[in-house]
């Protein structure tokens, strides 16, 4: 079904470059963060039915396809495992460089656990720069404890 959802994702990409919006400008219409829509749009999450109509209308997709982003998504998947696109690439490469720096850091403050990626939130935004605009993401997931049985 991942074929099916990233054949979505491209037909959605070409019908909001062709209306000229911005996914900011689609996530107002929808009323949901820009990261959740795009992240929706693209097969990496569900919408529920009253969301899956508006992004059918904004888009022109055909019931089929508004049910298709009702579904339950199969969730992080690269083909071919280490992503070849570069900018896609340096996320990788960043968890490769700080993953355990990350791990060590969050152990030592929060104890044995995870930063949910379900109960998370993340803005990414232009900061100025005289040396080149730099991007600023800011992610914040709940710390969630691993439970001792």
């Amino acid at each position: 079904m991942n074929e099916d959802r990233t054949a979505l994702g491209r037909k959605i990409i070409a019908a909001k470059r062709a209306r000229g919006w911005t996914w900011p400008q689609v996530a107002e219409k929808l009323g949901f963060s820009p990261t959740y829509v795009c992240a929706a749009c693209l097969g990496q999450m569900s919408m529920a039915a009253e969301t899956a109509e508006k992004t059918g209308v904004l888009f022109g997709l055909d019931p089929e396809e508004v049910a298709l982003l009702q579904e339950a998504p199969y969730r992080g998947s690269f083909p071919g495992g280490v992503p070849t696109d570069p900018l896609i690439y340096r996320f990788y490469e960043l968890v490769m460089v700080y993953g355990t720096t990350w791990k060590e850091l969050i152990h030592e403050e929060f104890g044995d656990g995870i930063m949910s990626a379900i109960d998370f939130d993340m803005t990414l935004e232009r900061q100025p720069d005289q040396k080149g605009d730099r991007v600023r993401i800011t992610m914040s997931g709940k710390f969630l404890p691993y439970k001792r049985y």
